[in-house]
């Protein structure tokens, strides 16, 4: 995609997710909704055989999530299982498996709002009784769990709609915890069973009181409770060496999941005294969706029942957000392939966000969750999955003999006897729902049949005109020899004062200069989307590769695609191998938790190689700087750089340091030895005044003495990390308060990092 004709830039994603990230998106969104929610439903299907419906689940979807693995480095594109399929089947089959997983995942989501509000209504029930008895004498139980259904649904609905998401990094803390919560609740359970284990003997026995037959239908049920790992496979093109990490994440998270489950049940089912004797799997079963809390009730304190309906809450509402993403991302990227109305497609000028595809799938989540009961909603989530698992294992087979020439950096062991495996059971389970829950059966063709008059009526001739695109992980940067000057551009009205701080450097250490900008990209929306807004960048690209060709230079460029703009900065000095990057920033931010701002404060705690922060108070270039220096690596970084850029500006250096007004003759004599180290590595060539500053607090002496500079030249303080986090105090406050414009410098700490030996030989 040729960009610019004088120097074509070609939009790369920024591969921002490790391993941990991927297995941590895969364990979030089956761990917590499915097994809070669904937990009491299977036993009361199938008595203590329960974990054993689980436990084959787990072996069941493990055969599919070798297709998914072997899909998702073929085809790294957004859609999950519709683009394989489609892929595979172009035709009405492609269209009906988007079709399908579109109801799929909006289905989930109407499980997830009824599963939040029992919790929901649990909570005060606990610890609020009177509040919620009182609402149910007047609406009923019925109607304030649709209630607060409606409401938490419509909620997540507008956020996804506004592009208000949980970041990468938060949905870690978020699952992360609540592995923590069900570990609390395992650990307790455990502990009642050592304490009496022949009540958790005879809670197993009879292990099958509903029979075979009562398994397979929990199975079923079920089913929905290890969708998730799929989602890993959206976000393909995000994920760091790709071919590696999918399919670890895949089985990994997987694993984990399973391990989960199985002691979840152990303990629900071996731990429950019933208070009239009653088998603790008809117990569970009569408190459905709630079962946990009811089990939790038996053997943990008071504070840990509270914590199970906190991890409950937690969960429905992550998966809930998680969930209207997905769904809205599959309706986003059928109607972008005309598979759908083409308004689906349509992005929020502002917000950048699916809103019309998100709505409609609000639309349909909350007329699910309204009138079908919680049973039949999970039951036709798991059914709808596992007809499109289905078609998930026969696009591998197609694939393999369709597209033979697809680079599989993974391949499903055993084929074909592992796909026809799946195949065989993913249907033989769908097909045996109809014994538990026609109703999902009858909703399920209704929604198929609807599609299948849909395509035909409209989209039919528009699918035939579009053949599906594969997009292939861009390859990195071929940079030869060279370390690089990075310099990331956001502002337009600061592209050649960055860059004119930048060249004196990039002479200095004969690095190539390298600008980069960053097109981010909500989490709504797959990350390939970015490309739509690429040009807004490269206009700004062009601005200062113009700048260096009125100078006779030349200047190379760099944009890159990101969910976070601090991920595409990371990415752009990382696949550049930066040796320094110079950026700008506004000094400050308003926001209580941030420092200097969310990109500057990611930017500045994980930068690859020594940084230059400017917050730039004009676009002149400066003519008097103050160097306040303390000693410390930073600030002989900050003496090293003004070695190259005071001559470069024809800008004098009054490196001064701060005593306080009753220091000793030997402070004193101290400030004066980091003056002479600071002018002895800048050279002669550097014009310089000295200067001691008299004040009792560094910072505020500094900004007030600025006031006579055009630019304040620090280092980052070398504080505790628990003190001080970013640059340190000193730093922090004269960037917000200095009326200059402010360089501070901060050396990478890295094994490769080579300063000292350039400065002290």
């Amino acid at each position: 995609m040729n960009l610019n004709k004088q120097n074509p830039v070609t939009p790369t994603f920024a591969r921002h997710l490790g391993l941990f990230d991927a297995t941590m998106i895969g364990v979030g969104a089956m761990i917590g909704a499915g097994i809070f929610v669904l937990t009491g439903i299977a036993a009361g299907e199938s008595g203590p055989a329960s974990i054993l419906a689980f436990g084959l689940n787990g072996v069941v979807t493990l055969l599919t999530a070798f297709a998914y693995a072997e899909l998702a480095t073929a085809i790294p594109e957004a859609g999950g299982g519709y683009a394989y399929v489609r892929r595979a089947f172009p035709g009405l089959m492609g269209f009906t498996a988007g079709w399908m997983l579109w109801f799929a995942y909006t289905v989930a989501c109407s499980l997830y709002a009824l599963g939040f509000a029992g919790y929901f209504w649990e909570f005060f029930i606990k610890y609020l009784p009177d509040a919620a008895h009182g609402f149910f004498g007047v609406i009923g139980e019925q109607g304030a769990v649709l209630l607060v259904t409606l409401v938490v649904g419509i909620l997540f609905v507008q956020l996804n709609a506004r592009g208000t998401a949980v970041t990468g990094k938060a949905e870690n803390v978020l699952t992360v915890t609540k592995l923590f919560v069900l570990g609390i609740f395992i650990a307790y359970g455990l502990k009642k069973i050592f304490n009496d284990p022949g009540h958790a003997v005879s809670s197993f026995n009879p292990f099958f009181p509903e029979g075979m037959g009562g398994v397979i239908v929990a199975m079923g049920l079920t089913f929905i409770a290890f969708e998730g790992y799929d989602l890993i496979a959206t976000v393909a093109e995000e994920i760091k060496d790709p071919e590696k990490n999918i399919p670890k994440a895949i089985f990994i998270s997987l694993n984990i999941t399973i391990v989960m489950y199985l002691l979840i049940l152990f303990v629900s089912l071996g731990a429950v005294t019933s208070p009239d004797g009653m088998p603790s799997w008809k117990f569970l079963g009569n408190y459905g969706e709630t079962a946990i809390v009811r089990a939790a009730e038996g053997f943990m304190p008071a504070f840990g029942v509270g914590v199970i309906v906190f991890g409950g809450l937690l969960s429905t509402m992550s998966a809930l957000n998680a969930t209207v993403m997905a769904s809205s991302r599959v309706a986003f990227s059928m109607g972008r392939d005309r598979l759908l109305p083409k308004s689906l497609a349509t992005i929020h000028p502002d917000r950048r966000t699916p809103h019309v595809a998100i709505f409609i799938t609000g639309v349909i989540l909350l007329s699910m969750a309204m009138t079908l009961p919680i049973e039949a909603v999970g039951s036709a989530a798991s059914l709808i999955f596992l007809l499109t698992f289905a078609m998930v294992n026969l696009s591998v087979i197609i694939l393999r003999r369709k597209a033979p020439e697809l680079k599989r950096r993974y391949k499903v062991p055993l084929y074909p006897f592992i796909p026809i495996l799946a195949i065989v059971i993913n249907l033989y389970l769908a097909f045996y729902q109809f014994t538990f829950q026609p109703l999902a059966w009858y909703v399920t063709i209704g929604w198929i049949t609807l599609g299948v008059l849909v395509y035909y009526a409209y989209f039919e001739k528009q699918a035939a005109e579009i053949s599906p695109q594969i997009l292939e992980p861009h390859p990195l940067v071929d940079i030869g020899d060279h370390r690089r000057l990075v310099i990331p551009l956001h502002n337009p009205d600061h592209v050649s004062v960055l860059l004119d701080y930048a060249r004196p450097i990039a002479e200095s250490r004969g690095l190539k200069e390298t600008a980069i900008s960053v097109v981010n990209v909500p989490r709504q929306l797959p990350i390939h989307e970015g490309l739509r807004f690429a040009h807004h960048r490269e206009a700004l690209l062009k601005k200062g590769r113009d700048y260096f060709v009125s100078q006779g230079l030349s200047l190379e460029t760099d944009i890159l695609v990101a969910h976070n703009a601090h991920d595409g900065i990371l990415e752009g000095a990382r696949r550049n191998s930066a040796d320094l990057m110079v950026m700008g920033w506004k000094g400050f931010t308003d926001t209580g938790d941030r420092i200097f701002g969310e990109v500057a404060d990611q930017v500045i705690r994980n930068s690859p190689c020594d940084l230059i922060l400017l917050k730039l108070a004009s676009s002149d270039i400066p003519r008097s700087c103050l160097f306040p220096t303390a000693g410390g690596s930073n600030s002989l970084l900050v003496s090293d750089l003004l070695r190259v850029i005071a001559p470069a500006f024809d800008m004098t250096v009054t490196v001064c340091h701060v005593v306080s007004p009753d220091a000793s003759t030997e402070d004193r004599l101290d400030a004066e030895r980091w003056i002479d180290k600071s002018i002895s590595i800048m050279g002669p060539e550097v014009k310089f005044e000295r200067l001691i500053i008299e004040g009792d607090r560094p910072a505020g002496s500094i900004a007030r003495a600025s006031r006579d500079y055009e630019l304040v030249a620090l280092g980052a303080a070398k504080e505790p990390f628990i003190e001080q986090v970013l640059f340190g105090e000193i730093p922090e406050k004269v960037a917000r308060y200095s009326p200059a414009s402010v360089l501070v410098a901060k050396q990478y700490e890295g094994p490769v990092h080579s300063f000292f030996k350039r400065v002290l030989g």
